[in-house]
């Protein structure tokens, strides 16, 4: 088998790999002319505000309420005594959102049971529903609706009785 310049093909592979090669060996060595500082211009990995900081802490009905993300207040909720940051859900969970009302309470019961609604929930000022009456199948339901907020939201702390803090 023989490389043969005379085939336009094997010229047209050479002249490739040559320049390939040369562009590997001796890389351009202009630099852009501006810092790129948003996308349209280029890549800026900084962003434009550092996001807040989240403390681990524990919670009881009254101090969760006041996250249900009023007034673009950050927004959390509990199922079986975790409690989720979900302000990056905000359009599920937020005021209007068809989940907004287990924002700032413990969905615990909602979510095994696949419900929206206000009966589902348990009245802050009540001692925190102990999910004794569930099924099998509406405690597996919650424990996946766990799963699923732990891989994509941030736990920030555990809900516990009122009196517990």
């Amino acid at each position: 088998m023989s490389f043969n310049l005379a085939n336009p093909v094997n010229t047209a592979l050479l002249v490739y790999i040559l320049y390939t090669v040369q562009r590997i060996l001796f890389p351009p060595k202009s630099l852009p002319k501006t810092i790129p500082t948003e996308f349209k211009n280029g890549y800026s990995w900084m962003p434009k505000s550092h996001p807040p900081t989240l403390l681990y802490k524990k919670y009881t009905p009254k101090t969760l309420e006041p996250f249900n993300g009023q007034e673009g207040k950050r927004i959390l909720l509990a199922i079986s005594g975790v409690v989720y940051d979900v302000t990056a859900g905000r359009n599920f969970y937020g005021p209007n959102g068809m989940y907004a009302n287990f924002a700032g309470r413990d969905a615990s019961r909602g979510m095994a049971k696949q419900s929206f609604d206000e009966e589902m929930l348990t009245s802050v000022d009540q001692p925190l529903d102990k999910l004794q009456d569930l099924t099998p199948e509406e405690i597996d339901n919650m424990k996946g609706w766990m799963d699923h907020f732990s891989s994509k939201y941030i736990v920030c702390g555990e809900l516990v009785e009122n009196d517990a803090i």
